[in-house]
C-alpha cells in the first residue's frame, strides 16, 4: 500500500493505493470546512479541491453536505436571508461556467450538495451528481435528503421515500444524507431492494454531545463524533457495502457547532480503509478500488442478507418487514 501526504494550496493531501489494477476508480473526498457566511469562499475552495483532485487522477470527487452554504443557525431571518442567496437557483453560471468545465480527463463525476428552493418560502437538502451524463437539475438525477434532524425541521422539507441509485461499470451506488444513515430501513431498501455496492453519504455531522455514566467512569463530550465512526464501520459491515462517506469539519462560523470531519472508505468488512481528520481540512484519494471483487469476497465468506431473505420478506407499501405469512 502506498501512502503520501502533504500540504499543497493550503489543504492536507492523503493518497492511499488499495490495489495496482488503474481500471478501477480512484475516489477523491473532500473533508472540507463550509465557511457561514461565506458562499464564494466555499466555492473557492471546491474548485481548488477538484482541481487537485484533477491532478492526482481521481475519477470521482465527493463533497460534504451544505459545502457551499454552510449549516443552519438559530437566528431565523437572518439565516433565511444568507440560505436564500446560497440556493442552487442562484448559482447555475458558476456550475456551468466554473464547475462543469472540470469535468473531463479523469475526472468524470462531481458529487456535492445544496439547498433548493421548496414550497412555502421552505428548502430542500439536495445532493447532486454533476457529470456529462447525469444533468444536475433534473429530478431522477438528485437525492433530497429523507430525514430531517432538530433545527433542519424549521427550513426544509423532507424529501420522502426518494431513494438514488446509479449504476457505474464500478458499481451500483445509493446516495444518504447525513442523519439518514440513522435509519436502518433506509439502508435496508438500498441493500435489499436496489441491491447497491456502495452507500456514498454526504455529512454535516457534528462533534459535540455529552454522555456521563459516572459511576462507570465513562464520559465523553464527543458523543456525535463517536456515532459518526462507530455507523460507518457497522453499517458497512452489517450490510457488505461499501461507505464512502464525506463529512463537513470545523467549527460554524456564528454558532461555534463543531463538526466532526472523519471522511472516509468503509470496505464491506467494515473496516475503515483511510480516514481524514477530525479538527482539520484533509483531501484524501484512494487509488484503484475494486468495488465489485470486495463486495463478492465478503458475500462468498459469509452471506448475511441470504440469510435475511430466508427469514423476512418486505410487507408490500409499507417501511417495515416481518417474518409473518398471512
Amino acid at each position: 500500500m502506498s501512502e503520501s501526504s502533504k500540504s499543497t494550496r493550503k489543504f492536507l493531501i492523503t493518497e492511499r493505493t488499495f490495489s495496482e489494477d488503474e481500471s478501477k476508480p480512484s475516489i477523491g473526498l473532500a473533508n472540507l470546512h463550509a465557511e457561514v457566511p461565506g458562499i464564494e469562499q466555499n466555492k473557492d475552495k471546491m474548485l481548488r479541491a477538484i482541481e487537485i483532485f484533477k491532478e492526482k487522477g481521481a475519477n470521482f470527487a465527493v463533497f460534504p453536505e451544505f459545502c457551499l452554504s454552510g449549516y443552519f443557525w438559530e437566528d431565523e431571518p437572518a439565516c433565511r436571508r444568507y440560505m436564500d442567496s446560497a440556493v442552487i437557483e442562484n448559482h447555475g453560471d458558476w456550475i456551468e461556467k466554473s464547475l462543469k468545465p472540470l469535468l473531463g480527463g479523469t475526472l468524470r463525476a462531481i458529487v456535492f450538495n445544496n439547498l433548493r428552493k421548496g414550497d412555502g418560502g421552505r428548502y430542500v437538502n439536495t445532493t447532486f451528481i454533476l457529470s456529462n451524463r447525469h444533468d444536475h437539475m433534473t429530478r431522477p438525477d438528485w437525492y433530497n435528503k429523507t430525514f430531517l434532524p432538530g433545527i433542519e425541521k424549521t427550513y426544509t422539507d423532507t424529501g420522502g421515500d426518494n431513494r438514488l441509485v446509479i449504476d457505474t461499470q464500478f458499481g451500483r451506488m445509493g446516495f444518504t444524507t447525513c442523519y439518514d444513515f440513522m435509519f436502518a430501513e433506509l439502508l435496508l431498501k438500498y441493500v435489499h431492494g436496489d441491491h447497491v455496492d456502495a452507500i456514498v453519504q454526504l455529512a454535516s455531522w457534528r462533534a459535540m454531545a455529552e454522555r456521563d455514566y459516572p459511576m462507570m467512569n465513562v464520559k465523553t463530550d464527543v458523543y456525535y463524533g463517536y456515532l459518526w465512526d462507530l455507523m460507518m464501520a457497522s453499517r458497512a459491515a452489517s450490510h457488505q457495502v461499501w461507505v464512502i462517506a464525506c463529512n463537513a469539519v470545523g467549527e460554524h462560523g456564528i454558532t461555534g457547532s463543531r463538526f466532526w470531519g472523519g471522511s472516509g472508505i468503509w470496505a464491506p468488512s467494515g473496516l475503515p480503509l483511510v480516514q481524514a481528520s477530525h479538527f482539520n481540512e484533509e483531501l484524501l484519494i484512494a487509488h484503484n478500488v475494486d468495488i465489485m471483487a470486495h463486495r463478492e469476497f465478503e458475500l462468498d465468506d459469509f452471506n448475511y442478507a441470504m440469510d435475511f431473505r430466508e427469514i423476512y420478506r418486505v410487507m408490500q407499501d409499507q417501511r417495515t418487514h416481518s417474518n409473518i405469512e398471512f
